[in-house]
């Protein structure tokens, strides 16, 4: 900065003024290139600073790219065969979605006359039993978090109940409302609450990251005055902070983490923060490899910078809270961090509440204001709701309510004990593994590995697909992670038989995995333009629909 002052001091701004009067039109022109310049420089110092010269090259050389690729794409003849590509790839996923089964009919009309209650229920069980992943015996990563068949008997049973309320009319089901409220007050308590603390359910941890970055961008504009607000978070911060960042459209940093660790970049991250930032995150147990930021630093720079602080414990959700209990290394991640604002707990993880089911809790009241949604002028009435959704099913919340209150704290802690035993037994093996290495520092019950060549990552993923299990692929590097779950528990040894095998077999064989999922990661992974792999994924989601 004195070296800038004292460049400044030097120049001779009379004859540039003079210049100006003399051509206007020419110093005008002067001036816009000038402020381009000087504002590409800012961002491109900020990039440097937060991610270091190389890497800040290496982002710059991937956006001329993917810009040239883009311009590429719209030059006639290679465009047309690049979209012939996509709608191949994207014909292909639909294809391998919408099989058509023998013997089954498709719905596409409403029927003119009703079918019996025997014909609906004959047809919900088969479609319930097509094949798929055999997650009931453990062989799927994460996605179902099974409490047990009782806990199931017992959550339906309250399901039902009240399947026909709705918590947006709480005086026709004060009993729902009192029911919601008892929720959001337990999981509060279990992240150490003051009585100052409040929160509200909502339909996952999309919408409850969602709910916090909303609530933390109106505060930061009513308050504080800032209008182009910006969010600071880990590059493994759940995808959700980006939905919010363009759903909200403001500015989103992604903080690189540290190779060995997982763990967010602390420098970057206090390098990225400006006088705009009103939010930054932290995960205590990020869903790509299962570390666990500093959570303690990130508090105490929060309130340094006077900043909001989000700490994301939808898959830590009630793992962390009972780690010391359980015999685990603690890892504090709740209000006795001064500088939290917001967290985010996901019930129907290992809370084993039906799905649809999350909290988003939040140090004061009045922060939790600046979530709500009320209009004072609408003609049908003075309208007030707390997230998303208008109407929402009361029936998850029961069944919810009932899963807490059944399970209990002594249930969640033997489950921790269980779960993460389970993984540290995985972990353990892997890391026996001499073609195999874990990535990051595994704290809760996820644990990711990569490999060594010759042997694929991918290619192993393939041949453990062939056995029977789903695990998740992960990329940036390119990795696998197996999510543990109540269920992975008792097939813990297959696991790692299976996955034995399936690294010899690639090991034996490396050319034989060209193509399947390495194909598919390595071609989304070093394509420039990524707008091409959105186009391919938003087929995909196309393909859920298609009848």
């Amino acid at each position: 900065m004195p070296q800038v002052i004292s460049t400044l001091a030097r120049f001779d701004w009379q004859r540039m003024a003079a210049f100006a009067v003399r051509n206007p039109k020419q110093a005008l022109i002067n001036a816009a290139i000038a402020y381009i310049v000087f504002r590409q420089a800012l961002r491109g110092a900020k990039k440097v600073s937060i991610y270091g010269l190389r890497s800040a090259l290496v982002l710059l050389w991937k956006q001329i790219a993917g810009a040239t690729v883009r311009h590429i794409r719209r030059a006639p003849g290679t465009g047309v065969i690049v979209q012939q590509n996509i709608r191949k790839m994207v014909q292909e996923i639909e294809d391998s979605m919408n099989v058509a089964i023998p013997g089954e009919s498709k719905y596409l009309e409403i029927p003119r006359q009703g079918m019996t209650d025997d014909q609906i229920l004959a047809i919900l069980q088969r479609r319930q039993n097509e094949a798929g992943i055999d997650w009931e015996n453990g062989r799927v990563s994460g996605a179902v978090y099974h409490g047990g068949e009782d806990l199931v008997h017992l959550t339906n049973q309250a399901y039902a109940m009240f399947n026909l309320t709705n918590p947006l009319h709480p005086g026709v089901f004060p009993g729902l409302r009192r029911i919601e409220a008892e929720v959001v007050r337990m999981v509060l308590d279990l992240y150490n609450a003051t009585d100052e603390c409040c929160g509200t359910t909502t339909s996952g941890g999309t919408e409850s990251i969602i709910m916090a970055v909303r609530a933390h961008v109106v505060w930061a504009r009513q308050e504080r005055g800032i209008e182009n607000p910006n969010i600071v978070v880990p590059v493994t911060a759940h995808a959700a902070f980006d939905k919010a960042a363009e759903y909200f459209n403001i500015e989103i940093t992604h903080i690189p983490v540290d190779e060995k660790s997982q763990k967010v970049d602390l420098k970057a991250m206090r390098r990225a923060i400006n006088s705009e930032t009103v939010l930054i995150v932290g995960s205590s147990a990020t869903f790509p490899h299962g570390a666990a930021d500093d959570l303690e630093a990130l508090s105490e720079m929060a309130i340094k910078y006077k900043v909001g602080f989000h700490i994301d414990s939808c898959l830590g959700s009630f793992i962390m809270p009972f780690l010391k209990e359980a015999g685990f290394p603690e890892i504090i991640c709740d209000f006795r961090l001064p500088g939290v604002t917001s967290i985010s707990c996901d019930t129907h993880k290992y809370g084993f509440a039906p799905k649809g089911t999350s909290v988003v809790m939040y140090n004061s009241k009045q922060m939790r204001h600046y979530q709500y949604f009320t209009i004072a002028t609408w003609p049908g009435g003075i309208y007030a709701s707390p997230t998303i959704a208008g109407s929402r099913s009361g029936a998850v919340i029961a069944g919810c309510w009932a899963a807490l209150t059944k399970m209990g704290r002594d249930g969640y802690l033997q489950h921790c004990k269980d779960i993460v035993g389970c993984r540290i037994k995985i972990q353990r093996a892997i890391e026996q593994m001499p073609e195999l290495f874990v990535v990051g520092e595994p704290a809760s019950t996820v644990v990711a590995f990569s490999s060594h060549k010759p042997v694929g990552i991918y290619g192993v993923m393939d041949e453990m697909k062939t056995r029977g299990w789903d695990i998740n692929p992960l990329q940036f590097p390119a990795a696998l992670h197996i999510a543990c779950t109540r269920l992975t528990v008792p097939v813990a040894d297959e696991f790692i038989r299976d996955l034995k095998e399936s690294v010899k077999m690639v090991k034996a064989n490396p050319g034989n995995y060209k193509k399947g999922s390495k194909a598919v990661y390595g071609f989304a992974s070093t394509v420039p333009d990524t707008t091409i792999v959105d186009e391919v994924a938003q087929g995909f989601v196309d393909a859920l629909y298609a009848a």
